[in-house]
């Protein structure tokens, strides 16, 4: 396959505020190529990591708890990752509760392919799964329909205003333990593309997540119609805690971070297969 045989790239990602900001340079044109044009499409992220197992679109955003199943068609991308470095997914109950009580309980979660997913499982096997849509988890907390809530997502920053208490949070909890920030979301890319189309995605990609930390203001402002109740300061925040230096490049730590956490899954028998992580520039 040659560069002439690929002229639009399908790039799906999810339609959140951090996604939003880090592909603003492309979706709005100020990133551009002469090679390839990108066309966006928008899906919640366990669905992409359903799509990404069947190898549906060139490129597209997954949770590196994917990874292992889709590693057949696709390699990531070493820019475009979505690290907690000391925060991340948290789990959210009615009532204030220590971490240790969440043996056995029904817990409400955004997905099993889902980072967040895995990580919960590995800080504690024994709970009851309950997938809900991640939009719906704190409602479902409220209306007692579980126990808690893995929240992901701007609910990390919401969960407080409502009512809810934090449990544990399980990026505080994997740097104290590993002294490792945890990977959460990665971006994937079709092995099957000229590796002159991968090299060039990846750059299109880096340059947008540049040209936005680099404008700040107009791609916060462009990320909010994507934001759920969230002011500009909230997402100012959100945004700063997901796309940062890991997300322009992953460099040495995330890969590192990012095999142990699959390994780790591996051993305890919830990551089914194991993968060695390739990335491309």
């Amino acid at each position: 396959m040659t560069t002439a045989d690929v002229s639009e790239i399908v790039c799906a990602h999810s339609p959140d505020s951090d996604d939003a900001y880090m592909f603003y340079g492309l979706a709005t044109k100020k990133i551009r190529s002469r090679r390839i044009t990108l066309r966006h499409v928008l899906e919640d992220i366990e669905s992409l990591n359903r799509k990404a197992m069947e190898g549906v679109y060139e490129m597209t955003a997954i949770s590196y708890h994917a990874y292992p199943y889709v590693s057949d068609k696709y390699v990531l991308t070493a820019a475009g990752s979505s690290i907690g470095d000391g925060y991340g997914p948290l789990l959210a109950a009615m009532r204030p509760m220590a971490p240790e009580e969440i043996k056995g309980k029904r817990i409400g979660i955004p997905g099993t392919m889902t980072s967040a997913y895995l990580t919960l499982k590995l800080f504690e096997p024994d709970f009851e799964t309950v997938v809900i849509p991640f939009d719906k988890i704190l409602d479902a907390v409220k209306e007692h329909t579980v126990d808690l809530g893995l929240v992901i997502h701007e609910g990390q920053l919401t969960y407080s205003k409502e009512g809810f208490h934090n449990v544990l949070d399980l990026g505080r909890w994997w740097k104290t333990k590993y002294n490792l920030p945890l990977p959460l979301g990665a971006n994937a890319i079709l092995r099957s593309l000229a590796p002159d189309v991968k090299s060039e995605c990846c750059r299109l990609l880096s340059e947008s997540i540049k040209y936005a930390l680099d404008n700040s203001e107009e791609a916060i402002n462009y990320a909010l119609q994507f934001a759920r109740d969230m002011d500009v300061a909230m997402a100012q925040k959100f945004v700063g805690m997901y796309v940062n230096h890991y997300t322009v490049d992953c460099g040495e730590q995330v890969p590192v971070a990012a095999q142990k956490l699959l390994d780790m899954g591996f051993e305890a028998g919830i990551v089914k297969k194991q993968v060695k992580l390739e990335f491309v520039r």
